[in-house]
């Protein structure tokens, strides 16, 4: 089963890039990023690129609308997610603690659903 792994931040609580606290976190991504590579599960994964860059879209009835930025209003954002094929939510839960965000944001698990009866 494929569970997505939303990782969300809150930008004041991120180590300052360029401090030592910040190479940690890196070196925490690069580490799970080696890990479930050698454990054979990680399928795709990608930070994002700030919020100022989003723009979302929403259509209602015969009208489209764009807004720049994201469409909720939260403290925490979306900056990464990752893929993982793992047998159950119990794995996925388990790799997800593994993310150094974990100790200061939020990962969301969620399995993805497949349309394609190939593939369950």
């Amino acid at each position: 089963m494929q569970y997505m792994l939303l990782i969300y931040t809150a930008p004041d609580a991120e180590p300052v890039y360029g401090t030592p606290e910040f190479q940690a976190m890196m070196q925490g991504f690069s580490d799970f990023n080696d890990r479930a590579n050698a454990d054979g599960v990680l399928r795709a994964g990608e930070a994002l690129q700030g919020i100022e860059t989003a723009t979302s879209l929403r259509r209602r009835d015969d009208r489209v609308e764009t807004m720049d930025g994201p469409f909720a209003e939260t403290r925490e954002h979306l900056g990464g997610y990752y893929i993982l094929d793992v047998p159950d939510l119990d794995e996925a839960l388990r790799y997800a603690a593994m993310l150094p965000v974990a100790a200061f944001g939020t990962i969301e698990v969620r399995p993805l659903m497949s349309y394609n009866p190939a593939n369950g």
